[in-house]
């Protein structure tokens, strides 16, 4: 996997203007991922980095027969990982991380090819962040429960995301 710093423009913005429209991106999008996605999830505390992860999660769980199971955060665990029978998906909170040498001890490098990976507070890995990532730039929008979503990542993206959208067109 080769690594970059830079952060492509974004290519896409939107307005989730609820968290029930958040879960329903998050749905749709769950089918379209393939091991070794990465979709990196940037924001302040609060902005629905962990509830769109965990509406992910469990939206995969389900399409893919897997029994429903807690989706807990892992700002204090760093990483929980979830077995759907047909991919192994990742979830890690790097808030507490100091240096990006600690991503490797995690084993996110190797799961960064195998897995789907979910990873709030990227800026932690530094120049380990995935070229090929999908980033979400979560910022307050209008209401209290509206969240301002910005899509950067590199071309292959694009496609996945107006699919997503499509079957997602109440957000």
């Amino acid at each position: 996997m080769r690594y970059k710093r830079d952060m492509p423009a974004p290519f896409h913005r939107l307005t989730f203007h609820s968290p029930d429209a958040t879960a329903r991106f998050a749905g749709a999008l769950a089918p379209l991922l393939v091991p070794g996605d990465v979709i990196l999830l940037e924001g302040p505390i609060g902005s629905g980095k962990t509830h769109l992860a965990r509406a992910l999660i469990q939206s995969r769980l389900a399409a893919d027969g897997a029994p429903a199971e807690d989706v807990p955060s892992p700002t204090f665990t760093l990483v929980q990982t979830y077995d759907t029978g047909k991919v192994e998906i990742w979830h890690a909170d790097l808030y507490r991380l100091t240096h990006p040498d600690e991503v490797e001890e995690l084993g996110l490098m190797q799961a960064f090819d195998e897995a789907i990976c979910l990873v709030e507070w990227p800026d932690r890995l530094g120049d380990l962040r995935p070229a090929g990532a999908l980033t979400l730039i979560f910022e307050p929008g209008d209401s209290a429960e509206s969240r301002r979503v910005s899509f950067a990542g590199p071309p292959g993206w694009g496609g996945r995301i107006a699919s997503a959208l499509g079957e997602s067109d109440d957000v």
